[in-house]
Protein backbone atom coordinates (compact mmCIF):
# COMPACT_ATOMS: atom_id res chain seq x y z
CA UNK A 1 0.00 0.00 0.00
CA UNK A 2 1.02 3.60 -0.62
CA UNK A 3 2.17 5.69 2.25
CA UNK A 4 1.26 9.37 2.45
CA UNK A 5 3.11 11.93 4.49
CA UNK A 6 0.68 13.96 6.56
CA UNK A 7 0.43 17.65 5.68
CA UNK A 8 0.78 20.00 8.63
CA UNK A 9 -0.70 23.49 8.68
CA UNK A 10 0.30 26.38 10.92
CA UNK A 11 -1.94 27.35 13.80
CA UNK A 12 -3.74 30.67 13.75
CA UNK A 13 -1.43 32.55 16.10
CA UNK A 14 -1.28 36.34 16.16
CA UNK A 15 1.81 38.23 17.28
CA UNK A 16 0.86 41.78 18.24
CA UNK A 17 2.36 45.17 18.95
CA UNK A 18 -0.01 47.59 20.70
CA UNK A 19 1.24 51.14 21.33
CA UNK A 20 -0.90 53.87 22.93
CA UNK A 21 -0.85 57.58 22.15
CA UNK A 22 1.93 59.71 23.61
CA UNK A 23 1.29 62.68 25.89
CA UNK A 24 2.05 66.37 25.45
CA UNK A 25 4.46 68.27 27.70
CA UNK A 26 3.61 70.93 30.26
CA UNK A 27 4.11 74.69 29.90
CA UNK A 28 6.70 76.92 31.51
CA UNK A 29 5.66 79.45 34.12
CA UNK A 30 7.19 82.57 32.63
CA UNK A 31 9.74 83.10 35.43
CA UNK A 32 11.82 80.26 36.81
CA UNK A 33 10.94 76.96 35.23
CA UNK A 34 10.23 75.11 32.00
CA UNK A 35 7.54 72.46 31.63
CA UNK A 36 8.06 68.74 32.09
CA UNK A 37 8.15 66.36 29.14
CA UNK A 38 5.17 64.12 28.38
CA UNK A 39 5.27 60.37 28.84
CA UNK A 40 5.30 57.95 25.90
CA UNK A 41 2.34 55.72 25.15
CA UNK A 42 2.27 52.29 26.75
CA UNK A 43 3.99 49.54 24.74
CA UNK A 44 2.86 45.89 24.77
CA UNK A 45 4.28 43.22 22.48
CA UNK A 46 4.06 39.47 21.94
CA UNK A 47 6.59 39.45 19.08
CA UNK A 48 8.87 36.44 19.51
CA UNK A 49 12.36 37.42 20.65
CA UNK A 50 11.43 41.03 21.40
CA UNK A 51 10.45 42.96 24.53
CA UNK A 52 7.43 44.74 25.89
CA UNK A 53 7.75 48.10 27.59
CA UNK A 54 8.84 48.65 31.17
CA UNK A 55 11.61 46.07 30.86
CA UNK A 56 9.14 43.19 30.44
CA UNK A 57 9.60 40.17 28.19
CA UNK A 58 7.33 39.50 25.23
CA UNK A 59 3.79 38.56 26.19
CA UNK A 60 1.93 35.39 25.21
CA UNK A 61 0.97 35.10 21.54
CA UNK A 62 -2.75 35.69 20.98
CA UNK A 63 -4.78 32.76 19.60
CA UNK A 64 -8.09 34.00 18.14
CA UNK A 65 -11.16 31.92 17.33
CA UNK A 66 -11.90 31.98 13.62
CA UNK A 67 -15.07 33.91 12.84
CA UNK A 68 -15.03 35.81 16.14
CA UNK A 69 -14.86 39.62 16.18
CA UNK A 70 -12.06 41.35 18.08
CA UNK A 71 -11.91 45.11 18.56
CA UNK A 72 -8.94 47.20 17.43
CA UNK A 73 -8.72 50.82 18.63
CA UNK A 74 -5.93 53.29 17.88
CA UNK A 75 -5.30 55.84 20.62
CA UNK A 76 -4.66 59.44 19.63
CA UNK A 77 -1.86 61.53 21.10
CA UNK A 78 -2.47 64.02 23.89
CA UNK A 79 -3.53 67.40 22.54
CA UNK A 80 -0.95 70.15 22.21
CA UNK A 81 -1.43 73.64 23.62
CA UNK A 82 -0.18 77.15 23.02
CA UNK A 83 2.24 77.17 25.95
CA UNK A 84 1.50 80.89 26.36
CA UNK A 85 -0.58 80.34 29.48
CA UNK A 86 1.55 79.68 32.57
CA UNK A 87 1.09 76.38 34.33
CA UNK A 88 -0.80 74.52 31.62
CA UNK A 89 -0.52 70.79 32.30
CA UNK A 90 0.24 68.46 29.40
CA UNK A 91 -2.54 66.24 28.09
CA UNK A 92 -2.34 62.47 28.43
CA UNK A 93 -2.47 60.20 25.39
CA UNK A 94 -5.31 57.81 24.66
CA UNK A 95 -5.35 54.03 25.04
CA UNK A 96 -4.86 51.59 22.15
CA UNK A 97 -6.52 48.17 22.22
CA UNK A 98 -6.48 44.82 20.45
CA UNK A 99 -8.99 42.30 21.82
CA UNK A 100 -8.19 42.02 25.57
CA UNK A 101 -4.81 43.77 25.24
CA UNK A 102 -4.85 47.46 26.21
CA UNK A 103 -1.89 49.83 26.24
CA UNK A 104 -2.34 52.92 28.39
CA UNK A 105 -1.89 56.44 27.03
CA UNK A 106 1.20 58.35 28.14
CA UNK A 107 0.94 60.69 31.15
CA UNK A 108 0.88 64.46 30.59
CA UNK A 109 3.90 66.57 31.54
CA UNK A 110 3.75 68.68 34.68
CA UNK A 111 4.20 72.37 35.45
CA UNK A 112 4.57 74.63 38.48
CA UNK A 113 1.02 73.95 39.64
CA UNK A 114 0.72 70.26 38.73
CA UNK A 115 2.78 67.10 39.01
CA UNK A 116 3.44 64.84 36.05
CA UNK A 117 0.63 62.41 35.29
CA UNK A 118 0.96 58.64 35.41
CA UNK A 119 0.29 56.63 32.27
CA UNK A 120 1.80 54.02 30.00
CA UNK A 121 4.98 55.99 30.66
CA UNK A 122 4.90 58.83 33.17
CA UNK A 123 5.01 62.58 32.63
CA UNK A 124 7.86 64.61 34.15
CA UNK A 125 7.76 67.51 36.59
CA UNK A 126 8.68 71.14 35.98
CA UNK A 127 12.10 72.48 36.85
CA UNK A 128 11.38 73.58 40.41
CA UNK A 129 9.71 70.32 41.45
CA UNK A 130 12.03 67.60 42.73
CA UNK A 131 9.24 65.08 43.28
CA UNK A 132 5.86 64.25 41.77
CA UNK A 133 6.80 62.66 38.44
CA UNK A 134 4.17 60.34 36.95
CA UNK A 135 4.78 56.61 37.11
CA UNK A 136 4.70 54.18 34.21
CA UNK A 137 2.43 51.15 33.92
CA UNK A 138 4.00 47.79 34.72
CA UNK A 139 4.92 45.94 31.53
CA UNK A 140 4.38 49.06 29.39
CA UNK A 141 6.74 51.89 30.30
CA UNK A 142 8.78 53.83 32.84
CA UNK A 143 8.40 56.90 35.05
CA UNK A 144 9.14 60.49 34.15
CA UNK A 145 12.05 62.48 35.57
CA UNK A 146 11.94 65.32 38.08
CA UNK A 147 13.19 68.88 37.98
CA UNK A 148 16.49 70.21 39.27
CA UNK A 149 14.85 72.30 42.01
CA UNK A 150 15.72 75.80 43.08
CA UNK A 151 15.08 78.96 41.10
CA UNK A 152 16.08 80.25 37.65
CA UNK A 153 17.77 78.72 35.74
CA UNK A 154 16.42 75.26 36.52
CA UNK A 155 15.67 72.40 34.13
CA UNK A 156 12.56 70.23 34.01
CA UNK A 157 12.55 66.43 33.87
CA UNK A 158 12.15 64.31 30.76
CA UNK A 159 9.10 62.14 30.10
CA UNK A 160 9.32 58.39 30.58
CA UNK A 161 9.79 56.04 27.63
CA UNK A 162 8.95 52.41 27.00
CA UNK A 163 12.56 51.29 27.50
CA UNK A 164 13.86 53.74 30.13
CA UNK A 165 12.82 56.38 32.63
CA UNK A 166 13.08 60.07 31.80
CA UNK A 167 16.21 61.85 33.01
CA UNK A 168 16.11 64.42 35.79
CA UNK A 169 16.68 68.09 35.04
CA UNK A 170 19.86 69.92 36.07
CA UNK A 171 20.72 73.58 36.49
CA UNK A 172 20.21 75.42 33.19
CA UNK A 173 19.33 72.25 31.30
CA UNK A 174 16.45 69.81 31.24
CA UNK A 175 16.42 66.03 31.29
CA UNK A 176 16.02 63.96 28.13
CA UNK A 177 13.08 61.67 27.60
CA UNK A 178 13.36 57.93 28.11
CA UNK A 179 14.28 55.63 25.24
CA UNK A 180 11.73 53.68 23.21
CA UNK A 181 11.66 50.00 22.22
CA UNK A 182 12.70 48.75 18.76
CA UNK A 183 10.70 46.12 16.87
CA UNK A 184 11.13 44.33 13.53
CA UNK A 185 7.53 43.11 13.31
CA UNK A 186 7.09 44.95 9.98
CA UNK A 187 10.32 43.54 8.53
CA UNK A 188 12.56 46.48 9.45
CA UNK A 189 13.60 47.87 12.82
CA UNK A 190 11.51 50.80 14.09
CA UNK A 191 11.75 52.38 17.55
CA UNK A 192 8.50 53.53 19.14
CA UNK A 193 7.20 54.98 22.43
CA UNK A 194 10.03 57.41 23.21
CA UNK A 195 9.66 60.06 25.89
CA UNK A 196 10.46 63.73 25.23
CA UNK A 197 12.61 66.05 27.29
CA UNK A 198 11.41 68.83 29.50
CA UNK A 199 12.40 72.42 28.92
CA UNK A 200 14.79 74.59 30.85
CA UNK A 201 14.61 77.80 32.82
CA UNK A 202 17.72 78.94 30.98
CA UNK A 203 19.06 78.10 27.55
CA UNK A 204 19.05 74.31 27.57
CA UNK A 205 16.29 72.05 26.30
CA UNK A 206 15.77 68.29 26.31
CA UNK A 207 15.20 66.14 23.24
CA UNK A 208 11.97 66.36 21.24
CA UNK A 209 10.52 62.97 20.28
CA UNK A 210 7.10 63.94 18.92
CA UNK A 211 6.50 64.36 15.22
CA UNK A 212 6.28 60.78 13.97
CA UNK A 213 2.69 59.63 13.49
CA UNK A 214 1.75 56.26 14.98
CA UNK A 215 4.90 56.05 17.08
CA UNK A 216 3.40 56.72 20.52
CA UNK A 217 6.15 59.29 21.15
CA UNK A 218 5.48 62.23 23.47
CA UNK A 219 6.17 65.96 23.18
CA UNK A 220 8.48 68.34 25.04
CA UNK A 221 7.51 70.92 27.63
CA UNK A 222 7.70 74.64 26.81
CA UNK A 223 10.46 77.06 27.82
CA UNK A 224 9.96 79.28 30.85
CA UNK A 225 10.77 82.51 28.96
CA UNK A 226 9.12 82.39 25.52
CA UNK A 227 6.56 79.74 26.52
CA UNK A 228 6.62 78.30 23.01
CA UNK A 229 3.78 76.15 21.76
CA UNK A 230 3.76 72.54 22.94
CA UNK A 231 3.21 69.93 20.22
CA UNK A 232 0.67 67.16 20.49
CA UNK A 233 1.85 63.70 21.42
CA UNK A 234 2.03 61.19 18.58
CA UNK A 235 -0.80 58.74 17.93
CA UNK A 236 -0.45 55.05 18.71
CA UNK A 237 -0.52 51.99 16.49
CA UNK A 238 -1.62 48.35 16.47
CA UNK A 239 0.34 45.86 14.35
CA UNK A 240 -0.74 42.23 13.90
CA UNK A 241 1.34 39.41 12.37
CA UNK A 242 -0.13 36.02 11.45
CA UNK A 243 0.39 33.14 8.96
CA UNK A 244 -0.55 34.18 5.43
CA UNK A 245 -2.72 31.11 4.85
CA UNK A 246 -5.36 32.80 7.02
CA UNK A 247 -7.46 35.76 5.90
CA UNK A 248 -8.39 38.78 7.99
CA UNK A 249 -11.60 40.81 7.68
CA UNK A 250 -11.24 44.45 8.77
CA UNK A 251 -14.08 46.77 9.75
CA UNK A 252 -14.55 49.87 7.62
CA UNK A 253 -13.81 52.37 10.39
CA UNK A 254 -10.19 51.26 10.66
CA UNK A 255 -7.34 52.69 8.58
CA UNK A 256 -4.82 49.96 7.79
CA UNK A 257 -2.18 48.66 5.40
CA UNK A 258 -0.74 45.18 4.96
CA UNK A 259 2.48 43.58 3.77
CA UNK A 260 4.03 40.13 3.61
CA UNK A 261 7.04 39.27 5.74
CA UNK A 262 8.27 35.77 4.96
CA UNK A 263 5.31 33.41 5.34
CA UNK A 264 3.33 35.91 7.42
CA UNK A 265 0.92 38.75 6.77
CA UNK A 266 1.53 41.92 8.76
CA UNK A 267 -1.32 44.43 9.11
CA UNK A 268 -0.64 47.90 10.52
CA UNK A 269 -3.61 49.86 11.92
CA UNK A 270 -3.06 53.61 12.14
CA UNK A 271 -6.45 55.15 12.98
CA UNK A 272 -10.02 54.35 13.98
CA UNK A 273 -11.85 51.72 15.98
CA UNK A 274 -13.68 48.66 14.63
CA UNK A 275 -13.69 44.88 14.62
CA UNK A 276 -11.38 42.38 12.93
CA UNK A 277 -11.86 38.64 12.44
CA UNK A 278 -10.03 35.74 10.79
CA UNK A 279 -11.04 32.87 8.52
Amino acid sequence: PRKYNPVTFPDLEVQYLVVAGGASGGSGNGSDSGGGGGGAGGYRSSVVGESSGGGASAETIFIPEKGTNYTVTIGGGGAGHSGSTSNTQGNSGNDSTFATITSTGGGGGGNEAHSGLSGGSGGATSGTKTSGAGSGTSGQGFAGGVGAGGSFPTGAGGGGGAAAAGSNGVTNDSGNGGAGVASTITGSSVTRARGSGGNAGGTGAGNESAGTANSGNSSRGSNRSDQNAVAAGDSGVVILKFPSMFSITIGGSLTSSSTTVGSNTVVTFTAGSDNVSWS
